[in-house]
């Protein structure tokens, strides 16, 4: 069939007579001029002003795969912000795309239910040698037999250059032409549906990238003075002229989904969105996705929100989420990242004092930090109760982009952490109730850092590697200028080469493929189909132990068929006694196996977890701990 258009109030769009039409919103021009670039001199055409800052331009002298930028006041010439493709980057002309013309052959596709997510983030641009979407396809087999059922891609949208994690982008929705055109994009995710994958795309909007972005030159109203985040400026979300600014990445969100067919979208970092409105765009946006896509086939919207807003991830009464299916909880990979390694600096630190604690509340109730006072933000409140919603509303991770990116080394946990506790909390991850996430690589223990890279011009170039040098100045490691020397360049090509992953290093499928693959295949079997209809306020915990060796953890579950899910876990070096449980439970699978000494005895021995279930006809008993 034909392929999938979304009609937007912006950009280039090619009309059913031929033609093609030319909108721009630039409020702070006297006057737009659309010029058509090709071999000879370019042709140029004067663009009429309508009402609140608008400029249109039909004309038959253009097409599918012509060039074109806009001519501002007679002076520069900037890419379209709604390009949907930018083949010379973000600085040249932008490209006429008909999406009708491309052929889709997923009709029979409505997505999957989202109790059975597991996903697997990965970079397009270092998953593979090539770097390019085709590439990714080549690769999609092992995502299936490892047990993965959705693929997250880093920010694709136009960046400066041609190495970048994604997050710099400026060109909204234009996939980066270094990955390859729209159509191998779209390839990609026909080739994901066809094997039973759903696809996510990162998407950021929060602020533009450093390079490329022109708004500021003809549509200052996208931005405002009265937020600011990291990154400067905040955008417009809430002030005069905010409707156009909130359209334009409503569009961008329903653009993705549409053209593209992906699955889903996770929203950045929204946590810097500042917006005083009601409804905010957050939920705006997310209303705006349920009454289009949303109503043909299962979306599911995932937000990062540093502030654990748990508001943005109600449910309605029938359980359904009123705005975003899950968040990705930090909490539960610092809790976890910090029994593994003894690293306290930074964030780490709020979890310092009792990590397992932050780790079981995470476990039993989504959020560590419910609002209590958080040290690394200068005793500020952070994050709101979030005990009522069910567990998978929250995305628990052991690896992602930013955990090893933003080390100044880029180590992965593999590098930091011992085997046998590495397991017991691969273990736990994968038979939770929340939906995991892998981080591309950690199935095979890939030895390659994973480290920041961007490919900027000479000038910001030397800032962006200076700052990143700077930022890791308070640590004792890096105290001495020198060794902050031993910081790789970000702009350097060889920093991005080294971040490639060796697909070598899976040969005959190592033992830690083997882990992944079946501690999934359990819990497809086991754990997601009974997830459905999972209540918010299922989970308790509580920790066991001697007062000075308190390493003992003891979930339990009311899953949505009813059925207990029980977790017992000992995450420390010396043996312990589990005290005894009043449920009769089937054991589901232990690590280290076997684990029937274990239960029988009550004595689990260092790094050891056991997964049970017991079924409908048994008492629900409250545990107290020991």
């Amino acid at each position: 069939m034909t392929g999938y258009a979304h009609q937007m109030p912006f950009g280039a769009r090619v009309q059913a007579d031929g033609t093609v039409c030319f909108r721009l919103w630039a409020p702070a021009a006297v006057r737009v001029t659309l010029r058509l670039e090709g071999p000879g001199e370019p042709a140029r055409f004067a663009m009429a002003r309508q009402a609140d800052g608008w400029y249109e331009c039909v004309t038959r002298e253009a097409g599918p795969g012509s060039l074109y930028r806009y001519e501002i006041d007679g002076g520069i010439a900037v890419p379209d912000p709604a390009s949907r493709h930018q083949p010379r980057d973000v600085h040249g002309p932008s490209e006429v795309v008909d999406p009708a013309a491309c052929a889709w052959h997923d009709e029979g596709w409505f997505g999957r239910p989202w109790e059975e997510a597991v996903f697997y983030e990965l970079h397009v641009g270092t998953f593979t040698e090539a770097g390019t979407f085709q590439a990714v396809i080549e690769r999609l087999d092992h995502l299936v037999r490892l047990g993965v059922t959705a693929v997250e891609l880093m920010p694709v949208a136009d960046f400066s250059g041609r190495r970048n994690w994604g997050y710099d982008g400026v060109l909204l929705f234009a996939p980066d032409a270094t990955y390859g055109r729209p159509e191998d994009l779209k390839a990609l995710v026909q080739a994901a549906h066809g094997r039973g994958l759903m696809v996510f795309l990162d998407v950021v909007y929060n602020h533009f990238g450093p390079d490329g972005n022109y708004l500021h030159r003809y549509a200052p109203g996208f931005f405002t003075d009265r937020h600011h985040t990291p990154w400067g400026a905040g955008i417009n979300f809430d002030g005069p002229g905010s409707r156009v600014v909130r359209d334009f990445f409503i569009h961008n969100a329903l653009y993705w989904l549409t053209e593209y067919r992906f699955d889903g979208l996770r929203l950045d970092a929204v946590q810097a969105i500042a917006d005083d409105s009601d409804p905010d765009i957050l939920i705006e946006l997310a209303e705006a996705v349920a009454a289009g896509p949303g109503r043909e086939r299962r979306i599911h919207l995932v937000l990062e929100h540093d502030d654990n807003a748990a508001r943005y991830l109600a449910r309605r009464p029938d359980g359904r989420p009123r705005w975003y299916r899950a968040q990705w909880n930090d909490d539960f990979h610092h809790a976890a990242h910090l029994l593994l390694t003894d690293e306290a600096d930074g964030y780490y630190a709020d979890y310092a004092e009792a990590p397992l604690r932050h780790l079981g509340r995470c476990l039993a109730e989504g959020f560590a930090y419910q609002g209590e006072p958080s040290a690394f933000r200068g005793r500020r409140a952070r994050g709101e109760p979030s005990a009522d919603l069910p567990p998978t509303a929250f995305v628990n991770l052991l690896q992602n982009h930013d955990q090893a990116g933003n080390r100044a080394l880029g180590e992965r946990l593999d590098a930091l952490a011992a085997p046998q506790p590495l397991r017991a909390l691969l273990t736990i991850l994968l038979l939770a109730p929340s939906p995991p996430l892998l981080f591309m690589g950690q199935e095979m223990a890939a030895a390659p850092p994973f480290l920041f890279f961007c490919d900027f011009g000479d000038d910001l170039a030397a800032a962006v590697t200076e700052g990143r040098r700077r930022e890791f100045a308070a640590f004792a490691r890096f105290a001495d200028p020198q060794a902050r020397e031993a910081i790789p360049d970000p702009n350097a090509e060889a920093t991005f080469a080294r971040c490639k992953l060796d697909w070598r290093a899976l040969a005959g499928e190592p033992d830690w493929f083997g882990l992944h693959r079946d501690l999934l295949a359990v819990r497809h079997a086991e754990i997601v189909p009974r997830l459905p209809g999972t209540p918010g306020g299922c989970g308790e915990y509580a920790l066991f132990g001697p007062p000075a060796a308190r390493h003992g953890l003891r979930v339990r579950w009311r899953l949505g068929d009813g059925s207990r899910l029980i977790l017992t876990a000992n995450l420390g070096g010396a043996e312990l006694s589990a005290p005894a449980d009043a449920v009769d439970a089937r054991l589901v699978h232990a690590e280290p196996s076997p684990a029937a000494a274990m239960l029988a005895s009550g004595r689990f021995s260092p790094w050891s977890v056991v997964w049970q279930l017991a079924g409908e006809a048994t008492a629900w008993v409250t545990y107290t701990g020991a």
